[in-house]
């Protein structure tokens, strides 16, 4: 009788951590030509493995030496449930080695090639030494091969072996990458009500996301929300109350007249929500959420609704990106700043201060406190500018340094596009109005900034990292087969 495997998907892992494989390849002829040669390379794989991160999985599938194990590994890889392979390039190696994985596999993959010495003691070399150290020697036949088989060219490391700086800046940066894919393709995205009315360049297409990132958008409803409201516990609330004010300093309001210091009942309703929405994103298993949700004057539901934000503050401070506004193209650009580790908070551009060349970027709502230039604020705000309701507004503004920005907005034909730019966060004082704001200066000044950064068509949100990682980003992209441009 047949014995048939059956899946209990209750019981599957959702929460996996990234997978990253590693292939060796090399030449067969060598190894009787030059004895202890092959042991070398093994001993060069395993050094290489040693630099791989710990926030990812590693599977070693050994050393590929001819085409016969290349067809035989690719059955391996291909079910091991990669998000990228590194192919380490021991020795040369014939294209016919990896020809078939470059062709089967739709997963980054990145060819390194780390020789072991910074250059050949010339006086004593050896073909033996050279042959340790011909890491670089087929990457043009790898790459050659990639364009004949009509497969993407992989990424490049090239450098040294031991004590090079740069190669292991490379590696944590695929590595990171490989956690942005892993976690696209595995999020649950939460969606509760619609755009802003009006906001034409907000609009989703859900079917469109799962296309090109792989990930599910789960519809929620506003009442669920209701109803985890009144289902926290007092006990919750209290706790709640303390990690809000351990959190944020609530300080005496400055010049503007709808801001006041943090109200008793602001701070219960935030504490209250944020129990809720705790609750609320752990059972419907969500990675993110997008929200915009007016209801009706003096409910319940506008109530809970309304006042998302210093409870998606902490959120997003737990890797579970928030976003306003119902822009779920931007709560994407938060997820993968978040999974580059990089923070990624909701912003859009505010007024130009001219004197100084720089422009004020932030957004009322929720944001990424884990990013936040000294202890983030609350104040009370009886109205929320441009939309109803009224309760504790978060403010603060982002570290001082370098900078990153991600739109991703849609086209005409209803694909993706990743508007991305680098900065720098500059030193200085911000309104003290209860949304974040930070100084960002940009290159070559901000009139021509503003200018470039508009007519490459973003949405009017994108989200804001620490760090210079454009290039990361637009890498992403192109693994994802999504326009990129770096303005």
């Amino acid at each position: 009788m047949r014995t048939v495997e059956k899946i209990d998907y209750s019981k599957t892992p959702s929460n996996l951590l990234p997978r990253i494989g590693v292939i060796g390849v090399g030449h067969h002829t060598y190894w009787a030509q030059f004895p202890g040669l092959l042991e070398e390379m093994y001993k060069k794989q395993d050094i290489f493995i040693d630099k791989i991160p710990e926030f990812v999985d590693v599977v070693d599938f050994g050393l590929v030496d001819d085409a016969e194990k290349a067809y035989l590994a690719v059955k391996s890889i291909s079910a091991a449930n990669l998000d990228l392979l590194f192919c380490d390039m021991v020795t040369y190696a014939t294209s016919g080695t990896f020809g078939i994985i470059l062709k089967t596999l739709k997963i980054p993959i990145v060819l390194v090639a780390l020789q072991p010495l910074e250059a050949l003691d010339y006086a004593k070399a050896t073909t033996y030494m050279q042959l340790m150290n011909d890491d670089i020697c087929s990457l043009p036949e790898f790459t050659g091969a990639a364009a004949r088989l009509g497969a993407k060219i992989p990424e490049t490391i090239i450098g040294t072996l031991h004590n090079d700086a740069q190669v292991d800046k490379q590696i944590d940066e695929y590595c990171r990458i490989a956690r942005v894919l892993h976690g696209l393709k595995n999020a649950q995205f939460g969606h509760i009500g619609h755009s802003m009315n009006t906001m034409l360049d907000m609009h989703f297409d859900p079917t469109m996301v799962t296309a090109f990132f792989g990930s599910n958008v789960k519809a929620c409803e506003a009442n669920q929300m209701v109803t985890a409201y009144e289902q926290v516990t007092d006990e919750e609330i209290n706790a709640a109350k303390k990690l809000i004010l351990s959190f944020f300093d609530t300080p005496d309001p400055v010049a503007d007249p709808i801001s006041s210091k943090l109200k008793d009942e602001d701070l219960y309703v935030s504490a209250r929500i944020f129990c809720a929405l705790d609750n609320f994103v752990a059972q419907n298993k969500l990675s993110g959420l997008a929200y915009y949700y007016e209801s009706v004057q003096d409910s319940l539901e506008r109530l809970v609704m309304t006042n998302l934000a210093v409870g998606n503050s902490l959120l997003t401070a737990k890797n579970i990106p928030m976003c306003g506004e119902s822009d779920l193209k931007t709560l994407i650009s938060l997820f993968i700043m978040d999974r580059l580790g990089i923070g990624g908070s909701f912003a859009e551009f505010h007024p130009v201060d001219f004197e100084g060349d720089f422009v004020l970027v932030g957004h009322d709502g929720p944001h990424n406190v884990s990013i936040a230039d000294g202890k983030p604020v609350l104040r009370s705000l009886n109205r929320f500018h441009g939309k109803p309701g009224s309760g504790a507004g978060v403010e603060f503004k982002i570290k001082t340094g370098p900078i990153t920005m991600l739109s991703i907005n849609s086209t005409y034909d209803g694909k993706f596009k990743f508007i991305i730019a680098e900065g720098e966060s500059v030193a200085g004082p911000i309104p003290a109005t209860g949304n974040t704001n930070t100084r960002g200066k940009f290159k070559p000044d901000v009139r021509t900034f503003l200018s470039k950064w508009v007519k490459e068509s973003p949405t009017h949100h994108f989200a804001l990292g620490i760090g210079h990682h454009a290039e990361s980003i637009a890498k992403i992209a192109n693994y994802l087969g999504i326009e990129s441009v770096i303005v």
